[in-house]
């Protein structure tokens, strides 16, 4: 990771750039680094805030989709921001669509990739095997269109986090309170500009998934990005960053 993480009053993050905020949120196993190609694109004319979600730190008792949303709001309060835009992969699409329809003021647009909140096949729909090193490199696969984006460091991280008793049941805790927290009676509510960035041949949040979202969000686009599955942000980084790109253009720049 070529950023440096900042700690402060106990909130770490990455922080880059002048301008209008975006503050990007990263999934249930998703690291800082999946960001890095959104960070590289948009730092010379955007703020670029990237906290990293307390999942393995906030009480047990308390953790889900709600105690993360609340900790991002009070992350922005805690950074005097204005109106943001919040960016969400996966879980981090799930914690802005929270945190914007409890507090619609702060956020001007929200963009969603592979987004939970409506349906989501984790994990290919079965537990992981936490001691089987092929089973999970396999399962991390099926998160891309290529393979070959699954690389050993990154299926390394996911082993060493399901082999971690405390941390599997952090995130079966936080898969099952995103699976209770269905959203789609609070969709119509959000009225800002919401663009859909979706990789069509996303398993884990499959395409109907995404149309389900632009059918339900009265203010929403939908941008395809072919041969890519559920992190297009890393998968076809280019392709992302263009749709991200024109959609700020388009409701920042007016």
């Amino acid at each position: 990771m070529k950023y440096e993480v900042i700690e402060d009053e106990g909130y770490n993050y990455i922080e880059a750039g002048k301008g209008e905020t975006l503050v990007l949120l990263h999934g249930l196993m998703g690291e800082l680094s999946n960001w890095e190609p959104v960070i590289d694109r948009f730092k010379d004319n955007y703020h670029v805030l990237v906290p990293i979600l307390p999942i393995y730190e906030l009480p047990i008792l308390t953790l889900g989709v709600k105690s993360l949303a609340k900790y991002v709001h009070k992350f922005i309060k805690f950074k005097k921001l204005g109106q943001v835009v919040l960016i969400g992969n996966s879980l981090g699409g799930h914690v802005g669509l929270v945190v914007t329809s409890l507090h619609q003021e702060i956020v001007k647009a929200l963009v969603l990739t592979g987004s939970s909140g409506l349906y989501e096949n984790a994990f290919g729909g079965s537990f992981p095997k936490r001691e089987s090193y092929d089973y999970i490199r396999e399962k991390v696969a099926f998160t891309f269109y290529d393979p070959a984006i699954a690389t050993k460091e990154l299926v390394d991280e996911v082993y060493k986090s399901v082999n971690d008793r405390s941390r599997v049941i952090r995130i079966l805790a936080l898969a099952k309170s995103a699976i209770r927290h269905n959203m789609s009676k609070d969709l119509s509510k959000i009225t800002i500009p919401v663009s859909l960035i979706w990789g069509k041949q996303d398993k884990v949040t499959p395409p109907e998934v995404a149309e389900e979202f632009h059918q339900l969000l009265p203010n929403s686009e939908l941008n395809w990005v072919d041969k890519c599955g559920h992190a297009p942000m890393m998968e076809r980084p280019e392709v992302f960053n263009e749709y991200l790109n024109t959609f700020l253009n388009r409701i920042l720049l007016k």
